[in-house]
């Protein structure tokens, strides 16, 4: 038996392998674009799949495709949605740039998958019906990233803002030195320091949600250049009622279905908000990374959980490997947010043509996020231990304390003291209690750092 077939399109012939479900157009394309060796995303190809079936279902509901038919694709359909046949998507995501491809390598797979079931589907004409690359290609990236969003990222996210929100509470009163441009500054709670990095999760969450508001807007029914021509009238609003029907997600039907295909604006604003994700949790990563840092000659505030040998010739050597490891993750994702931002730019009149690397990088940047999120979280937030001795007695001799005679003695004698207190290394207290003119249990009752992290005047 042959290990090829030969499969026919508009071009010729073409050879196939012989258990291969594509057919000829695939295999043009998977010879065509031997580029990175890496495929459409997994979730892309899912999101496709319900587009397919719910796009079959509503060329049925109006008359345009029998039942049989639309059973076996919506069949075939759930089986790729399962995850089943996920070798049969071996097209580069670097392709032609309308996704036309990787359209086709469904249609094909899918139909060939009916055809086992003893069904009779043509992949353009039934499986593509009502239906083109460039209004498919632009709704699965909008499908697909929403439901990757929302099934992975915000559960991640609302994950580590649980963790961080238990270890706040645990050290609201744990004071520390805190510090402006590396350097001492007035005090605040670990508490404190923790609950910012809470509060800016929350507030990236938030701007996500509300993007994801914009990508439950669809331009499938506009097909090739938003007209809707090849497409009934009402096939879009039977689209979204299928595809919300299947999802349990409210899409909706663009009215203006040419801003959907000739632009990326909602992908686009996906891509700066996860880029905004990333910069949080760089933030975060680089302040544990330096909160960590010695334990002998560093700021060794905390010390993070020890998970694997950090050296291969310094023996005892740990790194602050998860910090590390998300904060490369985070680097990664403001690139592809580049690389997205230079795709928006590729709207030349009617069609976007960079469309699988937009749909690859936002799907990439999702799953980037919820593992750097998860692991954050799990391996480094949650069990991190607090090197109480070493904050107090740092903080207690931090002569920036006496900021807070500022109201009391102005800024200069201020100014004179703290310079005092750090050439000589005496506590800036007892330098205060010389120079200030303030009895000792004034200056106790001023410079209580507790007390500074609540702010106000004395």
């Amino acid at each position: 038996m042959s290990d090829y077939r030969v499969e026919k399109d508009s071009l010729g012939e073409v050879m196939v392998p012989a258990n291969a479900l594509w057919g000829a157009q695939t295999q043009r394309a998977i010879d065509n674009f031997p580029v990175s060796g890496q495929p459409m995303p997994e979730n892309f190809i899912k999101a496709m799949a319900q587009v397919k079936r719910a796009a079959a279902q509503a060329n049925a509901s109006l008359g345009l495709l029998d039942g049989q038919r639309r059973d076996a694709i919506a069949h075939a359909c759930e089986k790729l949605i399962l995850g089943e046949y996920a070798d049969q998507f071996p097209i580069d995501r670097y392709q032609t740039g309308s996704g036309t491809s990787t359209n086709m390598n469904l249609n094909e797979v899918i139909a060939s998958i009916a055809a086992k079931q003893g069904h009779d589907v043509h992949p353009n004409d039934h499986v593509n019906m009502s239906q083109s690359s460039n209004d498919v290609i632009p709704t699965a990236i909008h499908v697909s990233s929403l439901l990757a969003v929302k099934g992975h990222l915000m559960p991640a996210l609302s994950h580590l803002q649980g963790v961080i929100y238990e270890r706040e509470a645990e050290y609201s009163k744990q004071v520390k030195t805190g510090r402006t441009h590396l350097m001492d500054a007035m005090p605040v709670t670990l508490g404190q320091e923790l609950r910012t990095w809470r509060e800016q999760l929350a507030a990236v969450e938030k701007r996500l949600e509300s993007v994801l508001g914009e990508l439950a807007y669809l331009p499938q029914g506009g097909t090739a250049v938003g007209t809707g021509v090849n497409a009934a009238s009402e096939f879009a609003k039977q689209f979204v009622k299928f595809l919300k029907m299947n999802t349990g997600f409210s899409f909706k039907s663009l009215e203006h279905k040419f801003v959907g295909i000739s632009a990326v604006d909602a992908p686009l604003s996906l891509s700066a908000q996860l880029r905004g994700v990333a910069v949080v949790l760089t933030k975060i990563a680089n302040d544990l990374r330096w909160m960590n840092s010695g334990p002998i000659h560093g700021l060794a505030e905390i010390s993070l959980p020890a998970l694997q040998p950090g050296s291969s010739i310094m023996p005892g050597k740990v790194n602050p490997v998860i910090p590390e490891s998300v904060a490369m993750a985070s680097a990664q994702v403001m690139g592809l947010d580049a690389a997205v931002a230079i795709a928006g730019q590729s709207g030349n009149f009617q069609l976007n043509v960079m469309l699988p690397l937009v749909a690859g990088n936002l799907l990439d940047m999702i799953k980037l996020m919820s593992g750097a999120a998860g692991i954050l979280a799990d391996k480094s937030i949650q069990g991190f231990t607090v090197n109480a001795d070493h904050l107090s007695d740092g903080v207690s001799r931090n002569p920036v304390l006496v900021t807070a005679l500022n109201p009391e003695i102005g800024y200069a004698l201020a100014s004179e003291i703290a310079k005092e207190a750090y050439s000589t290394g005496r506590p800036v207290i007892d330098v205060a209690e010389e120079r200030s003119g303030l009895g000792r249990a004034r200056l106790e009752e001023l410079m209580d750092p507790l007390k500074l992290t609540r702010g106000g005047l004395a």
